[in-house]
């Protein structure tokens, strides 16, 4: 694993120690290296009334524009298991607003190597910002 795979797999972790998971019991830690060259991190957060949980990869996104970063550079998603886990669809279609079609994603469980997917592979023939622009 390179040195920033490295930094984003530790801070994935560390946030996802913090994941309030009281009904499914699956802590997620996302990881996010953004364009101003900053780290930010997210956990997912639950809440009794479904649906208005946090993923991991939401709470990171967020944190990143909180603190200016607009783009997503790479990202890395970590959870329980061997498997990888991967962004749920919402949260691929949250990644894609901040990120390109090469953009990497690294999935990996706690017990397994990461795997590593483009944006573009993850999320085929995606909608993004750029369809919405002003075309006149």
């Amino acid at each position: 694993m390179d040195a920033v795979n490295q930094a984003l797999y530790e801070a994935a972790q560390k946030v996802r120690k913090k994941a309030h998971v009281p009904y499914s019991r699956f802590p997620v830690g996302a990881a996010i290296l953004a364009d101003d060259g900053n780290v930010y991190a997210g956990c997912n957060v639950e809440n009794a009334a479904y649906p208005l949980g946090a993923c991991a990869e939401g709470s990171a996104i967020s944190a990143m524009v909180a603190g200016g970063g607009t783009r997503i550079h790479r990202i890395f998603v970590i959870g329980d298991g061997d498997k990888p886990v991967t962004p749920c669809g919402g949260c691929r279609q949250r990644i894609r607003e901040f990120a390109g079609a090469d953009t990497v994603i690294f999935c990996a469980g706690d017990d397994g190597e990461p795997v590593k997917y483009t944006m573009n592979e993850i999320l085929p023939d995606s909608f993004g910002p750029e369809f919405l622009e002003d075309k006149s």
